[in-house]
């Protein structure tokens, strides 16, 4: 009977498990769906907007940034195709612009642009690194360009976490998000929020060789 019951126990625990498994990936996929095609930029809310349109409200159940990053990859795929990497394509370009405009504050490429996940909603998302707060402002008002202001926060480590200047401002009938951050974060990316580690980033020569090696894949995968 002891034997029986142990049974029944770790049926009941490895059920649950499935169940809760079962539910993130839902979850995971709804907050996909909700950002690519509500525009919604924030894991979080989407992870919550996903939760109550499907009546999920345990924490177990809520998915990782990873996985819901994950599923928007595959609905983009699936549902997106060709449209979207039409848009990350855009905007890489336009970065490569923008990286050469912004140079003499090593700028960096972040965010959905690099990542692969744009679309027609996306900014473009550079850090520039400067430790004169007033330095990018003028740059941007000296070449006439019409800009909106905010803050953001950001860890820059396991120890270190502030609010930056935010500038935004369009071009190219694109969107362009500028966090400006101090000159020696260029040596070390603040931490992603979607997982916790270092952004992935990519300065104007590796944004040029990351095209180059997408157009030679695309005549290679040309009929």
């Amino acid at each position: 009977m002891p034997n029986t019951r142990q049974h029944t126990k770790l049926h009941a625990h490895m059920h649950a498990q499935t169940r809760t498994r079962e539910r993130r990936q839902q979850l995971a996929h709804e907050a996909a769906r909700l950002m690519a095609e509500g525009g919604i930029r924030d894991y979080h809310l989407a992870k919550l907007k996903a939760a109550q349109r499907l009546g999920i409200h345990d924490d177990a159940s809520l998915p990782r940034n990873r996985e819901i990053e994950e599923a928007l990859r595959e609905y983009q795929r699936l549902f997106l195709g060709s449209d979207q990497a039409f848009e990350v394509r855009r905007r890489r370009e336009a970065a490569v612009n923008a990286l050469e405009f912004f140079r003499d504050f090593e700028p960096r490429l972040v965010g959905a642009t690099l990542e692969g996940t744009a679309d027609g909603n996306s900014e473009v998302a550079l850090q520039l690194h400067c430790d004169d707060a007033d330095a990018v402002p003028r740059w941007l008002d000296e070449h006439g360009i019409p800009t909106q202001s905010h803050s953001r926060h950001l860890r820059l480590d396991r120890q270190r976490e502030a609010d930056f200047p935010v500038w935004l401002f369009s071009a190219e009938d694109l969107s362009f998000d500028l966090t400006v951050l101090p000159a020696d974060v260029v040596r070390q990316a603040p931490l992603s929020g979607v997982d916790g580690k270092p952004m992935r980033r990519a300065s104007l020569a590796q944004l040029r060789v990351l095209l180059a090696d997408e157009e030679i894949a695309g005549y290679e995968a040309s009929p």
